[in-house]
């Protein structure tokens, strides 16, 4: 939401696999009275067609604390999606807990990777270079690495 009315002139497609937490999304979009905001959707990372293929390209995709509570293979389709659906000079734009060269930045990211991975074995805090290099196979340039509150990192990938 914050996103929403900070950037009026955007048009947000927000997604979730939890039906309840689509109908989370749903209440608050009514709620906080946004047109910029469509319905949220389900979308699997991981198919070939996301649903959304006929309102390409786009300018952006937003992935906010999704990689390291989702397997691997949704990062690789998170990643293929955005080399398929940006527009050229588009960003993915990713947030989250993530190692550098193999370690933890944080005794508490170290922790929650184990938390996660306690959780389901194919979740965890990624290494920043692996996805960098999945994003690189796809044609997006890492751009900028941006240090955030509590380890966590903001990644911005371009296409083109």
């Amino acid at each position: 939401m914050c996103f929403a009315r900070a950037l009026p002139g955007a048009t947000w497609l927000p997604s979730d696999p939890d039906p309840s937490s689509r109908a989370s999304i749903a209440a608050w979009i009514e709620a906080e009275g946004l047109s910029n905001i469509a319905p949220p959707r389900a979308i699997d990372v991981t198919a070939q067609v996301w649903g959304v293929e006929d309102q390409a390209p786009f300018d952006a995709l937003v992935a906010i604390n999704m990689i390291h509570i989702s397997p691997w293979e949704s990062t690789l389709g998170l990643i293929a999606g955005a080399g398929r659906l940006l527009a050229e000079k588009g960003v993915l734009y990713t947030y989250g807990a993530y190692k550098r060269e193999g370690r933890h930045t944080a005794p508490a990211n170290e922790t929650f990777d184990a938390w996660l991975k306690q959780k389901d074995p194919a979740f965890g805090v990624r290494d920043l270079e692996a996805v960098e290099e999945a994003a690189r196979a796809q044609g997006l340039v890492l751009n900028e690495i941006v240090h955030m509150p509590a380890n966590n990192f903001s990644l911005v990938f371009k296409r083109g």
